[in-house]
């Protein structure tokens, strides 16, 4: 089962990236094939000019293609998920989310900002052919504290939500699995009886 983390802040440091690494260390010995992908180390030219062929897009794009389960953490601003999610969001394919499992995560500095979750990003990813959104996550920078030595600390109703929810998640994945298709078998070999 690949799980796919997708950081969509722009900042290197962030309190939606920390609630990433919360669920990757979550998922470290339950989920064996877990990659990151962070959008702003991705070619800002091709991601601002929509060029989708650029080498990095098109990586960045396979992994989403390659992963069972998308985990996607992005800060609200502006009662909206980041600018440098949404531009590679919209590079992405149509059917790009299609049969996956997603697990949104927000952060910002309100409880305000919560139903960005809900009426700003749900209705993308439901665009990008998603069907299957678990419940977000949303913390406020009161409840994700960033040190100066670089780690983070959860509070202890957000540190539960995110255990529920990568429970959850695993559940979802597992339950989802794609069924293995049947072996093509040649006309010639097909036997009738009458």
């Amino acid at each position: 089962m690949s799980i796919l983390l997708l950081a969509g802040s722009p900042s290197e440091r962030s309190r939606s990236a920390a609630l990433l690494d919360a669920v990757h260390q979550r998922l470290r010995h339950r989920a064996p094939d877990v990659e990151r992908l962070h959008v702003r180390e991705l070619s800002p030219q091709a991601l601002l000019l929509g060029d989708g062929a650029h080498r990095s897009i098109a990586a960045a794009t396979d992994q989403v293609d390659r992963a069972r389960a998308v985990v996607i953490a992005t800060p609200v601003y502006k009662a909206a998920y980041s600018g440098v999610l949404k531009v590679f969001l919209d590079l992405l394919p149509q059917t790009a989310l299609r049969g996956k499992v997603i697990l949104p995560l927000a952060t910002g500095g309100s409880a305000h900002h919560m139903l960005a979750l809900d009426y700003a990003l749900r209705p993308v990813l439901q665009s990008l052919s998603a069907r299957h959104i678990l419940p977000g996550v949303y913390a406020t920078d009161a409840q994700v504290t960033l040190t100066p030595e670089g780690a983070h600390h959860l509070t202890t109703d957000i540190a539960d939500r995110l255990d529920d929810a990568v429970t959850t998640l695993l559940a979802e994945t597992q339950r989802h699995a794609p069924t293995p298709a049947f072996e093509a078998i040649a006309f010639a070999d097909v036997r009738c009886s009458v």
